[in-house]
Formats: structure tokens, C-alpha cells, sequence
């Protein structure tokens, strides 16, 4: 069955005007990045959040920067270290590709933190990171609107522990406490307006775009964004998900990690003519 669907997609892929890559934190697995699925997922990623019974809810809370602000920037801090050492994946750069050749090319929308997509290569400005990003800092508190990036914050993380032992990031404005440029849960005071810039530029790609199609990757049910702006976009979309790959009728679900399914899209490419042998 699975050849069928990857020579679907990519027929389908081959006559749409551009991709809308829909991205969740499954996309992230096969770079070796955890995705955090469950309380087991977290506590397997960061066992000293396991011998506090923290859930994911609870650490990626503003709650936590307050009740321990080293525990939570040892979370933090760890995965910002994390995201900048590890190489995007080879389907990124099948993505690229296929873009590379549809007139409408491709737009990111993602609710991933780690900014793999402009690490592997993708414009910023056709990129919409509706949760933030973790390589953008802002107060704590906050005193000002302002958002700047965490290229001079380098972490250091007793990861036995999960706790900051180098010194925190401190609001360029106030000196007080920063945190992540990230959308928490329960979190009132996420500055949200890098990202309203970013959904401004995505609505008007989609207005101008002629007959996308969605390739969405590693989107879960639990925190349902990614999904729910695929069914709600109006474009045919190809789901590509290992564990919940069930889509509404007249769409295509792919039973297959992110990367397996690029590259068994990408060989059907290549035989269709679309995309060369060797990129």
C-alpha cells in the first residue's frame, strides 16, 4: 500500500504550484531531536524532570521560571545548545528541492522552536513559527516589547540535574530576568509580535499562491495547531505521520516518518522526470 500512496503524493506534488510544509515535532525525530511525546517522552529526554514529577506542562510554563528560574533555563538552556549542534535531517533538503522547481515555491508553517528550517537553508521570511523561537529572548516580566536574539547567551547545563549553572540571561532593557521567545503553556506575556509579522507574511503567500498542496510532517493530536491549519487551509494535504496519519476524506495519509516518506516521494519524483538523480 505504501508505494501507492508515496506515488500519489508525489503526482500530486508534481502538479500543485508550490508546497505549504506543515511541520510538528515529529519532523525533528529523525535529526535525533526527542519530541517529547507523553510524560514518558519528556522524563526519557530529561530524567531529573521525572524524579520531580514535572510534566511538560509544568516546565515549558512561565510558572516554572518563577518557582525555579535555573531548573527551567536548565531545560531550556539545554535544548537551545541541543538545536544548535544538531544537523537538520536529509528531508529538509528534499523539501528545497521540490520547492526549488513549483512556482509558488514553499512556505514553513511550524510549531517547532528549534529553527531547523532556517538552519537547513530556508528563507526567514517564508517561514511562520507560530509557537516562537527558542533562539529569541525576551523579559521575563515583560518591561518592553523588545525581542532580540540569544546569539551571546551560550548555556551551560549540569544535565544530571537539568539546572543553568552558568549565569542567566538578563533583559537588555530592565537587566531583569529573560526567557525564551517561546508561546508557554498558561503564558500571558508571550511577546507575539515576531510571529504576527511572520503570519502576516504566510497569509499573503497563501492569498497569491495558485494550487498549493500541504506536505504535512510529524504533526500530533495532542497540541493540534499544525493539523487543524492543514484541514482548515482549503489545499489538498499529504499527512505524513508514523503514528496518526488519518486524514478527512479526499486527502492523503502517509503511515511513515518524515524522512522515509521525502525520500520514497523523492524516488517517485525522480522517476516521474520532476526531480533529477542526484540533487
Amino acid at each position: 500500500m505504501t508505494p501507492d500512496i508515496l506515488d500519489l503524493s508525489a503526482e500530486l506534488i508534481a502538479q500543485s504550484s508550490g508546497i505549504l510544509i506543515a511541520a510538528g515535532a515529529g519532523m525533528g525525530v529523525d535529526s535525533g531531536l526527542a519530541d517529547f511525546r507523553g510524560p514518558e517522552g519528556l522524563w526519557r529526554a530529561y530524567p531529573p524532570l521525572r524524579q520531580a514529577g514535572l510534566r511538560f506542562e509544568e516546565i515549558a510554563n512561565p510558572r516554572a521560571f518563577v518557582n525555579d528560574p535555573a531548573l527551567a533555563w536548565g531545560f531550556y538552556g539545554h535544548r537551545l545548545k541541543n538545536y544548535r549542534d544538531v544537523t537538520p535531517h536529509n528531508g529538509f533538503t528534499i523539501l528545497k528541492e521540490i520547492a526549488a522547481r513549483l512556482p509558488d515555491g514553499a512556505f514553513v508553517f511550524t510549531s517547532n522552536v528549534d529553527g531547523h528550517f532556517q538552519k537547513a537553508g530556508f528563507a526567514d521570511d517564508a517561514i511562520y513559527e507560530v509557537h516562537g523561537s527558542i533562539h529569541y529572548l525576551q523579559c521575563f516580566t515583560p518591561c518592553s516589547d523588545r525581542i532580540w536574539p540569544a546569539d551571546g547567551f551560550e548555556p551551560v547545563v549540569d544535565k544530571s540535574v537539568c539546572r543553568l549553572v552558568s549565569p542567566m540571561p538578563r533583559c537588555l532593557e530592565c537587566g531583569g530576568l529573560a526567557r525564551p521567545n517561546i508561546l508557554m503553556f498558561g503564558d500571558w506575556n508571550w511577546l507575539e509580535w515576531r510571529s504576527g509579522q511572520q503570519e502576516a507574511r504566510f497569509a499573503a503567500w497563501r492569498r497569491a499562491a495558485a494550487n498549493p498542496v500541504v506536505i504535512e510532517l510529524g504533526a500530533g493530536k495532542s497540541v493540534a495547531t499544525v493539523r487543524m491549519m492543514s484541514e482548515y487551509s482549503g489545499f489538498p494535504i499529504i499527512r505524513i505521520n508514523l503514528r496518526d496519519p488519518d486524514v478527512p476524506a479526499g486527502h492523503i495519509g502517509v503511515p511513515m516518518g518524515a524522512l522515509a516518506a521525502l525520500e520514497g516521494i523523492r524516488q517517485v519524483l525522480v522517476r516521474m522526470g520532476f526531480l533529477p538523480a542526484e540533487s
